[in-house]
């Protein structure tokens, strides 16, 4: 559900990069923790309970790979996950913990907040900012900012498209592309996807697989 066409190579590599495997490698509290390997790395930024993991167990096709919790903030670490081959040919995906609502301590979510600023402003990571079927919030905004500012390139992605009515679901996409385009380090195309009805998924596996250079050859 996107006006921008993807082309049956695009969509073909995005699927052959998701045929190989993707592993759960280790969760990072600083970012002194990360790996050094070089790797291109998709974070998946977006609000609590917005949909990340869900949306990483679906482009996978693994349904337990990333922890999936009604309770929003359950996800207190960057997660990462390997995908293609193994070494710097490879890349990764990675679960940041959600802004917003956490039923954790004030501290908590300052030490989260912190984790996640500092992790986008390193060199070389491409951001997935994950609206919600709600639109974009203050705090997604502010993520925006600050992956502009560090020229962080970032996909738009509208998560649960199967949650609101079709005349809702259009005024919210309007809007967020028109957002969107205000913002130099976004792309100019927005995907509309849901992980319960794989709505978009090929789409952000085309995606992602040009975002890595590592599109693997059906």
């Amino acid at each position: 559900m996107t006006d921008f066409e993807f082309t049956e190579g695009e969509l073909a590599r995005g699927e052959a990069l998701f045929r190989s495997p993707c592993d759960f490698v280790l969760g990072a509290v600083a970012v002194d923790g990360l790996p050094a390997d070089g790797r291109p790395e998709i974070a998946f930024a977006g609000r609590s309970n917005v949909g990340k993991s869900s949306l990483i167990n679906a482009l996978t096709g693994r349904k337990t790979l990333a922890r999936v919790s009604v309770t929003p903030g359950r996800t207190r670490e960057l997660n990462f996950f390997t995908l293609g081959a193994n070494g710097p040919d490879g890349a990764y995906l990675v679960d940041m913990p959600g802004y917003g609502y956490a039923k954790v301590s004030r501290s908590a979510v300052k030490g989260w907040t912190r984790l996640i600023e500092d992790y986008l402003k390193g060199a070389g990571s491409s951001g997935c900012s994950c609206s919600a079927r709600h639109g974009l919030k203050a705090n997604d905004r502010d993520t925006m900012k600050l992956m502009d500012e560090s020229a962080v390139s970032y996909q738009g992605v509208l998560t649960k498209a199967d949650k609101p009515k079709l005349s809702e679901l259009e005024a919210v996409i309007a809007k967020t592309e028109a957002e969107l385009a205000k913002h130099p380090a976004a792309f100019p195309h927005l995907l509309v996807t849901s992980a319960k009805e794989g709505v978009g998924i090929p789409e952000l596996r085309a995606t992602i697989a040009a975002l890595t250079s590592n599109g693997v050859e059906p």
